[in-house]
């Protein structure tokens, strides 16, 4: 897809001591954050401030203090020019129920300003591509939740953006829905070039469809790092063994020969009766490996796998005290 203008290598939305405050409510409290190119997940409770931050963006709503910038262009005076280069899908179910999907998405595309023939081309490719094209011509009120979420995401790309805005889009969705529209997203960026900012309260939604995470608590930025970073590997290695006829219980004798060569095994591991039990022990570099291979192979045993375990994005949540913790796990779906 042709691109309108440059787009900075490293900064694609940026905002510095961004604050946004009602009368009882601060939504925004001095949030400073640099996005770059890719898939970028924005997380946190409802009510953390995630819309509010995407219509300061979107140059819809002014804020009260601080400076924003997308694709490099200030959002309290380019808001237009913001808007012509970027898609937004918003969160609430805001389609004519009277209207064919085709219809709706061609017309969102002349608003963008693209004429008509080339607005009924880029509807037919990008319907195609959310996966709507054989239910094109169906009235929108006859639609599922996951086509009505789709139809949202097609009017967003349907101008060629540079940039899409995607405000919980997988509200609503059962599980199938919900990855079928996460590798939707995931596409965006890989099949396109087009940069996302997706917004949900599911971590684990994002921790496999993102190449960046910004969390958000209460207005303030909570984190922001690399998905990479938030699952970053840990020294813990998983091991689990089949059993044989000589060692019914494969993890014990594993367990036992370890334990004999000085390796002491972390608690969580094992105590499951049968083959599927698993063993934790701290990995002192590629010399436990080694170890763990040749204790495996003089009993005669199988080794069903060996394995660093990886941190969950959820686990940004237990650095908190403890009531914080409970609180936050609780408002993002902790496990979801």
């Amino acid at each position: 897809m042709a691109q309108v203008t440059t787009v900075d290598d490293v900064t694609v939305i940026a905002t510095e001591s961004l604050s946004k405050r009602f009368p009882r409510v601060t939504a925004l409290d001095r949030l400073s954050v640099d996005v770059g190119p890719g898939v970028t997940g924005l997380v946190g409770a409802n009510g953390a401030g995630k819309s509010t931050l995407i219509k300061i963006l979107l140059g819809l709503s002014p804020a009260t203090e601080g400076r924003a910038e997308v694709l490099g262009l200030d959002v309290a005076t380019k808001g237009g020019d913001i808007r012509e280069r970027v898609g937004y899908m918003p969160e609430h179910d805001c389609l004519p129920p009277d209207v064919s999907a085709t219809e709706f998405v061609v017309h969102m595309a002349r608003m963008s300003g693209l004429p008509p023939t080339a607005a009924r081309e880029r509807t037919a490719d990008t319907l195609r591509h959310v996966g709507l094209y054989e239910e094109r011509y169906r009235p929108i009120g006859g639609y599922s939740t996951g086509m009505k979420q789709r139809v949202k995401l097609a009017q967003a790309l349907v101008h060629d953006p540079q940039l899409v805005f995607l405000d919980e889009p997988t509200n609503g969705l059962d599980p199938v829905g919900r990855d079928e529209m996460l590798g939707l997203i995931r596409r965006i960026y890989t099949d396109f070039g087009i940069s996302v900012l997706v917004t949900s309260h599911l971590l684990g939604e994002l921790e496999r469809t993102c190449d960046h995470v910004v969390v958000v608590d209460g207005g303030k930025l909570l984190r922001s790092s690399s998905t990479t970073d938030f699952t970053q590997t840990t020294t813990t290695l998983a091991i689990e063994v089949t059993d044989t006829d000589e060692h019914p219980d494969g993890t014990r004798a594993v367990r036992e020969a370890l334990h004999a060569r000085g390796v002491d095994l972390l608690e969580g591991g094992g105590g499951l009766p049968g083959a599927g039990h698993v063993l934790l022990l701290t990995a002192q570099g590629e010399e436990t490996y080694d170890l763990v291979r040749d204790v495996v192979a003089d009993l005669g045993l199988g080794l069903v796998r060996m394995e660093q375990r990886r941190h969950h994005i959820s686990e940004v949540f237990t650095d908190s005290d403890a009531q914080q913790d409970t609180q936050r796990k609780e408002a993002v779906g902790h496990g979801g």
